[in-house]
């Protein structure tokens, strides 16, 4: 060992760099920054509506009034973005999804407009897929016990529309059927909106992480499940596809949904498109970290900020993440 020592075979010492923080700040590959986040927010109908989601410890579904209050907070803690989802009355749906581009009726129209018109300067997502206003909870056209695909189309390019004359500054299709990039990409334009950016549910798996998400929005589907139009865990090279056609039809921006259970898939979309990548940190994977949490059994706020930490290690350049408001908090000490 002491001619091991004495050999020179230690002149590189990994830990040198890990001695002090400030050092191991200098040499950090990867930093998270507020710019990486997009905050989802669920919107309620109504006045001073604040309404805990029971699967997801900290999150609450809340009306127009509440909801600007939070925006406010959260851009200044330094969060400029923000994903709208509605809430909607089951008597509000039917199966063609018609209230979700109806102007007069529709309380997520509305609350985009204002949101915009009270925070210019924040960017406001906006979700495109029909689940929420269907009453049949799938994210397209039910015909005969079968999601048709093509139909589904109109009613996504109208959904789209409605939302880039609320205000919208992004739209987030994600409803997975096939041309649906392309067929809004040509909606918007014609409409005059060809400034309005997409942002793609390009992977998007048919996963067991949904579950909280769907007990937000009281949107699960009323029979069956999504397997025939969301893409299958087990398949990595159908993302590149998927990729590949969401690219030509005109697509800003590629996401991969999940986050932690398909950073290899967030890799791989990082290293063979030219899109920016983005990854949805789901309603599952925060309330596994916070049930563990309250459990006593992990540090939440270390295993939160590892989780966001390794998103971005494995390529995504924005984050749709739930934890972004503590995740700044934490950042801003």
């Amino acid at each position: 060992m002491s001619d091991f020592l004495s050999s020179g075979a230690m002149r590189r010492r990994p830990r040198r760099n890990r001695r002090l923080p400030f050092l191991r700040d200098l040499v950090e590959e990867t930093k998270l920054h507020t710019d990486d986040f997009i905050l989802p927010l669920f919107l309620l109908n109504g006045q001073n509506q604040r309404v805990e989601v029971s699967s997801m410890p900290g999150i609450f579904r809340l009306s127009l009034d509440l909801m600007l209050k939070e925006i406010e907070e959260c851009l200044n803690l330094g969060i400029k973005a923000f994903d709208l989802f509605p809430v909607m009355h089951e008597l509000e749906k039917d199966k063609h999804a018609t209230i979700s581009y109806d102007h007069q009726r529709n309380h997520y129209l509305h609350a985009i407009r204002q949101i915009k018109t009270k925070f210019p300067e924040c960017l406001v997502m906006t979700d495109v897929a029909m689940d929420p206003y269907s009453s049949d909870g799938h994210d397209g056209i039910v015909d005969k016990g079968q999601i048709v695909n093509d139909p589904t189309l109109k009613v996504l390019g109208k959904m789209a529309v409605a939302q880039a004359q609320a205000g919208a500054d992004i739209i987030g299709p994600s409803d997975m059927m096939d041309g649906r990039v392309g067929y809004i990409r040509e909606a918007l334009d014609n409409a005059g909106f060809s400034d309005v950016a997409i942002m793609s549910y390009t992977a998007k798996y048919a996963s067991g992480f949904y579950g909280p998400f769907r007990d937000a929005l009281d949107s699960a589907p009323k029979f069956g499940d999504k397997k025939t139009y969301q893409m299958n865990p087990a398949n990595r090279r159908e993302a590149l596809i998927e990729a590949q056609l969401d690219l030509e039809e005109g697509a800003d921006m590629l996401m991969v949904k999940p986050a932690l259970a398909y950073l290899d898939v967030i890799r791989l979309l990082k290293d063979n498109s030219p899109l920016p990548i983005t990854a949805y940190n789901v309603s599952g994977e925060y309330a596994m970290i916070k049930a563990a949490a309250q459990k006593g059994w992990l540090d939440g706020d270390r295993v939160m900020m590892e989780s966001l930490l390794s998103i971005k290690r494995a390529g995504a350049d924005i984050i749709l993440t739930y934890f972004a408001k503590e995740a700044a908090m934490l950042m801003k000490r």
